[in-house]
This record gives structure tokens, C-alpha cells and sequence, in this order.
């Protein structure tokens, strides 16, 4: 059974689905078998890995409606060793669509419980807002990773999210925890950056990963040419990051197994 992971951050332009593109590359290339679950209506994690938007013919609204499975809406992404379930623009009326609908708040995980044999991992790209959309990824997910600045005003983001993970595990999902705080865009040279660093991990140690993502033009660019950056530019500095962040990943599932 798959580990569902949703990546998730209220506040938009942190990396988070950039983070969701790259870390997905970086797994498969570990030949872990990873679907990524594009929730966002934008729908930047479909383009960023070559899918035409407008050209799908099923799509994640289809899934949530329940009109389609999601094994029929899943794209394999040949180049990149990894699928995913596309979106487009269409989603954003998901939130009317859902409303009288029973348990509008577990669409996603119905759907995915029966594809999750089939994954090592599943990572859902959440819109940057507390949506029906990001209940429901946070619901079907065993876990939540958490792509964040390290700056002033993303810990108050941070808090607030954090809140809700909980208020979601008191009441829906149980096991809902978080799987981890990456730290993007990031500068050891910005003394604010540092700053900001030691108090993640003073509230919250071993749940910040080692591994930050640095400011890399490769990832800025990679998206325009519908790749993860290890498929763009693999030497990039940005690419060897996501890497080693996949290698931590695998570490900390192997440690918790070999604990259990």
C-alpha cells in the first residue's frame, strides 16, 4: 500500500509544486513506483510535466464526481518514470459541484485507496488555500509535507497549518501527521533564512528535513519545458537536491520500519 503524502502550504509561491514535481522525478528514479495527484485547479503540476491541459479528455474533477475511476484518468509520464492524475482549470468549480454531495470530504481517498497497491508513493499537490480540494488531500493522506521560505511571515503560515492538521486528525483522519518541513529557496548566506532555520528546528527537530532546496535557475526553468529538473538538467544544483532529499525520504521510511 502506498504512503499518500500530501504537499501542502496556504501560502502560494513556496515551492510547493515544484517540490511536488521534483521530489516525485526523484523517487521514481529510485525506481520507487510514485503517482502524483495534481489537486490544484491551476493545474501547474500537469504542464510542469508535459501534460496538455487542455487536451485531457479525463481529469481529477472527473474523479472526485465519482464519474470516472482513478486508474481511467491516470497519465503515464514516460520521460519522467512517474504518472499522474492531471487537472486543469475545471477543477475550480469542484467546490460547487461537491456541495450537495455526500461525503464530499473523502472523495479523493475512495479514489485512491484503489490504486494505492499500486504506488510506493502518492503525493497530492494542494491549491494554496484551505479549500474542499485540500480537505479532501488532507484526509486521504497519511501524512503532510509542508514546503516553506524561511521567512518572518511564513511561520505564522506555518502555525495556522499546522492547526488544521491537527483539527483534521481530532476529527476525520486520525492518522493524518506531519511527514516533514522542507525548507525552499533557501540561502544560508540570508541571515533571516538562518534565522528562521533554527526556529523550525527548535518547535519541531526531526520533522524539518536536512536537506533544503537553494534558489537554482534550472528549477525556475524546468516546468517551461514540461520536466522535472533531473530530466532538464540533472546536474543542476537543484536536481542533486531533490535527490538527497529523496534519499533522507527513504532513510527515515527504513529507520520507522525497522523500528516497528
Amino acid at each position: 500500500m502506498g504512503k499518500i503524502i500530501a504537499v501542502t502550504n496556504q501560502k502560494g509561491g513556496v515551492g510547493k509544486t515544484t517540490s511536488s514535481i521534483n521530489i516525485a522525478a526523484s523517487l521514481a528514479a529510485t525506481k520507487r513506483k510514485v503517482l502524483l495527484v495534481d489537486l490544484d485547479p491551476q493545474g501547474n503540476a500537469s504542464s510542469g510535466c508535459g501534460v496538455d491541459k487542455d487536451e485531457l479528455e479525463f481529469h481529477a474533477l472527473d474523479v472526485l464526481l465519482g464519474e470516472k475511476s482513478a486508474k481511467q484518468c491516470i497519465v503515464s509520464l514516460k520521460d519522467s518514470a512517474f504518472d499522474i492524475l492531471p487537472t486543469n482549470s475545471e477543477l475550480a468549480a469542484a467546490e460547487a459541484h461537491l456541495l450537495n454531495i455526500d461525503n464530499k470530504e473523502s472523495r479523493l481517498k475512495g479514489a485512491l485507496l484503489l490504486v494505492a497497491q499500486d504506488y510506493d508513493y502518492i503525493f497530492i499537490d494542494c491549491p494554496p488555500s484551505l479549500s474542499i480540494l485540500t480537505v479532501n488531500a488532507l484526509v486521504a493522506s497519511d501524512s503532510v509535507m509542508i514546503p516553506m521560505q524561511c521567512e518572518y511571515y511564513a511561520l505564522e503560515g506555518l502555525s495556522s497549518l499546522v492547526q488544521t492538521v491537527q483539527q483534521i486528525a481530532e476529527h476525520v483522519n486520525p492518522k493524518l501527521e506531519i511527514e516533514g518541513i522542507l525548507r525552499t529557496m533557501y540561502d544560508p548566506r540570508n541571515r533571516l533564512s538562518v534565522e528562521v532555520s533554527s526556529q523550525l528546528h527548535e518547535h519541531f527537530g526531526e520533522k524539518v528535513y536536512r536537506t533544503a532546496i537553494p534558489r537554482n535557475v534550472r528549477l525556475a526553468e524546468a516546468p517551461s519545458h514540461g520536466l522535472p529538473a533531473l530530466h532538464y538538467d540533472r546536474l543542476s544544483r537543484g536536481a542533486k537536491a531533490y535527490l538527497a532529499l529523496a534519499g533522507e525520504m527513504i532513510r527515515r521510511e527504513e529507520t520507522t520500519e525497522t523500528a516497528a
